[in-house]
């Protein structure tokens, strides 16, 4: 059962609320991810993979939503920079291995 943040009275619940959201978020990046497999079948350059303005856009739609639910932007920020340069790195990798047969 989920609980409200000032509902937690110790360490343990706080704990085990924060371990039921990375039960619900794991999933979603994992979807995530699959788009960004999929983007690399897609791009026909390496080029193409890095797309700056792109980036920006998602970060300043996120710090966005982030202040509409009273979050921290900072916060968010730094995740999605993260998860965005991590994105990059596996597209990149996936790029590779699928053009590694056209390379030969």
């Amino acid at each position: 059962m989920q609980q409200a943040p000032h509902d937690c009275q110790d360490m343990a619940q706080l704990r085990q609320q924060i371990d039921a959201l990375d039960e619900r978020i794991v999933p979603l990046l994992a979807e995530r991810s699959t788009y960004i497999a999929r983007a690399a079948r897609i791009k026909q350059r390496a080029d193409q993979i890095v797309d700056m303005d792109r980036v920006e856009f998602i970060v300043a739609r996120v710090k966005a939503q982030a202040e509409a639910l009273a979050a921290p932007p900072a916060v968010i920020e730094a995740a999605y920079r993260a998860l965005i340069a991590a994105s990059i790195d596996y597209e990149s990798g996936e790029f590779s291995r699928l053009r590694q047969g056209e390379m030969a």
